[in-house]
C-alpha cells in the first residue's frame, strides 16, 4: 500500500442559489458571472485591446466547446431524434425582395429618441417607464421626437457602390426556410405535418442591446418551422409549446425558473394568430427565452404572391390544395448558452472553504473531466498521462499537473466540469483512480480499465451524481 496523501476537501456550506441572494443586487450578480466568464475562457468582450465594440462578444476556448455542445444537442433532439423534421443550412445573404416580401423593410423598425444634451440614442419604450420624460444617461429633458429606426444592417453587393444592388444580412433565419419550403417539400419527399430545422447568424442593429450575451447586435438562432394543415394549427402550437419547456429541463435548467406567457391580443405580431414565450427568471428579471408562433399562412402567402411562384401543398389523400399554415420555434443560442451559465452559477461555503461552481449539466460541459497526477514523481504523471490520452480520445478531457489538489479542483470547478479524476500511489500498484463529482464533492475509487464505461454512464446519460 503506497502512503501518498489521498486527495480531500473541506465540505462547503450549503449552496445559495441566484434566487435566494435577495440582498445581492442584479448587476452584481451579472458583473460576477462575467468576471468568471472572462477567467476561465468562456466569453471576452470583441476587439477589447482597442476599448471594445459595444455589444459584441467573442467566445474563448471553454465558451466556443460549450456553444458547440448547445447547438448539437438542439439538432440531436429537433433533427435526428425525429423523423418529421428536415435541417437546412440558407445563406446568409438573401434577394432583397426576401426581406420586402415578409415585411422587413418597411416595418422591421424601432423608435428612437435622440438626446441634444450628450448625443446619447435609446429606444422611446425606455421613457414609459418615467414619471417625466429625460435621457437615461444625462439626465436631460431636451429629447428629440420619437422616429423609426430600421433594424437591419444594409450593405452592397457588386464591386462598386453606386451601381450595386443593395442587401441586407439577414435579421433572422426564419426566411431562408420559407422561401425554400418547396424545394425541402420536393427533395425529401414529406407529406404535411413536417418541420425545417436552421441553426444560423442573424444580424439586428439594437439600439439598447445589453445584459452581456443576452441581447447582441450579432447572434445565432435555433428555429424550426413546422408546416401543418389550416385548422391543426392550435394543436401542434400547443404541443410545441410543452416539447419546448420540456427541452430545457433536459438541457439541465430547473423548472421552476421558467414560465409560460402567453401573448394577449395587443401583443402579438403582425404575422401571429397565437404566441407563446418561454420565460427564465434572470437576474435582471422574467426574460423570453424562446418563442413558440402559430404564423398561419401569412409568410408563404406573401412570398407566393411576392414571387409569383406556386407555395401551396397538394395533399393527394383529401384531394385538396392549400398554402400550410406554420408553427414555429425560435431560440437563441447565445442566450441559451447565458441561460445555463446563469442557471448553474454558484456561490458556495464562507472563507477558505468557498468555491465558485458552475452546475452545468454534463451534456453541454465543455469539459467533462479533469485529470490530474496528485505529485509530479513516483510514476504517477505517466499513468495520468495514459488516462488522459484514453479519455480525451472520447471526450474534450482536461490535463492538469500545476499547484494543490485543492486548487485545481476549484479551477475546474468554475469551468463547469463535472468530474476530476486524481491519480495517486495507489494508481500505480492497483491500477484504480479517484473520481471526484463536482456537485455532490463525492469520492469514489474506480479502476482504470472501467472508467471510460463509468463515464459514459454519467456524462452522455447526463447522471452526475456518483
Amino acid at each position: 500500500m503506497n502512503d501518498s496523501p489521498q486527495p480531500t476537501e473541506a465540505t462547503a456550506a450549503p449552496e445559495a442559489a441566484l434566487s435566494d441572494w435577495g440582498n445581492v443586487a442584479a448587476g452584481e450578480v451579472m458583473d460576477r458571472l462575467v468576471s468568471l466568464c472572462k477567467r476561465r475562457g468562456y466569453v471576452f468582450q470583441s476587439s477589447e485591446i482597442y476599448g471594445g465594440v459595444g455589444s459584441t462578444w467573442d467566445y474563448g476556448p471553454l465558451g466556443v466547446e460549450m456553444k458547440r455542445n448547445v447547438r448539437d444537442f438542439w439538432w440531436d433532439s429537433m433533427v435526428r431524434r425525429r423523423d418529421d423534421i428536415e435541417g437546412l443550412d440558407a445563406a446568409i445573404l438573401m434577394h432583397s425582395k426576401v426581406w420586402e416580401a415578409s415585411g422587413h423593410v418597411s416595418g422591421f423598425t424601432d423608435p428612437l429618441v435622440d438626446c441634444r444634451n450628450c448625443k446619447h440614442r435609446f429606444r422611446a419604450d425606455v421613457l414609459e417607464a418615467m414619471d417625466e420624460p429625460r435621457c437615461p444617461r444625462c439626465g436631460s429633458r431636451d429629447l428629440s421626437e420619437a422616429r423609426q429606426f430600421n433594424l437591419m444592417f444594409k450593405t452592397h453587393m457588386g464591386p462598386v457602390e453606386e451601381e450595386a444592388a443593395a442587401v441586407y444580412l439577414r435579421p433572422e433565419t426564419a426566411q431562408g426556410i420559407y422561401v425554400n419550403f418547396l424545394n425541402v417539400l420536393n427533395a425529401s419527399r414529406r407529406k404535411i405535418p413536417f418541420g425545417i430545422a436552421q441553426i444560423g447568424k442573424a444580424f439586428r442593429n439594437e439600439i439598447t442591446p445589453g445584459n452581456f450575451i443576452f441581447r447582441t447586435r450579432e447572434f445565432e438562432q435555433m428555429e424550426m418551422q413546422f408546416f401543418v394543415e389550416p385548422g391543426t394549427d392550435t394543436e401542434w402550437l400547443e404541443r410545441w409549446r410543452d416539447e419546448r419547456r420540456a427541452w430545457y429541463a433536459e438541457l439541465g435548467i430547473r423548472d421552476e425558473k421558467i414560465r409560460i406567457e402567453e401573448h394577449g391580443p395587443d401583443e402579438l405580431a403582425h404575422y401571429a394568430a397565437a404566441a407563446y414565450d418561454l420565460q427564465y427568471e434572470f437576474p435582471f428579471g422574467w426574460q423570453e427565452l424562446e418563442g413558440i408562433h402559430n404564423r398561419t399562412d401569412f409568410d408563404l402567402s406573401r412570398h407566393e404572391e411576392a414571387s409569383g411562384k406556386k407555395l401551396s401543398y397538394y395533399d393527394e389523400e383529401a384531394k385538396e390544395r392549400y398554402v400550410p399554415y406554420i408553427v414555429e420555434t425560435s431560440a437563441g443560442v447565445d442566450r441559451t448558452l447565458l441561460t445555463c451559465l446563469v442557471d448553474g452559477f454558484r456561490e458556495e461555503g464562507e472563507g477558505k472553504g468557498a468555491r465558485t461552481v458552475l452546475k452545468l449539466s454534463p451534456r453541454i460541459a465543455p469539459i467533462k473531466a479533469a485529470v490530474f497526477p496528485l505529485v509530479k514523481r513516483d510514476g504517477m504523471p505517466e499513468v495520468a498521462g495514459q488516462v488522459h490520452r484514453g479519455l480525451r480520445a472520447r471526450w474534450n478531457v482536461f490535463y492538469d499537473d500545476g499547484g494543490s489538489i485543492g486548487r485545481r479542483y476549484r479551477r475546474q470547478d468554475e469551468a463547469g466540469t463535472p468530474f476530476c479524476i486524481t491519480i495517486d500511489g495507489e494508481s500505480v500498484e492497483d491500477r484504480s483512480v479517484t473520481v471526484r463529482d463536482r456537485d455532490s464533492m463525492e469520492q469514489v475509487r474506480i479502476g482504470i480499465d472501467r472508467l471510460e464505461e463509468w463515464l459514459a454512464e454519467r456524462l452522455e446519460g447526463s447522471q452526475t451524481q456518483l
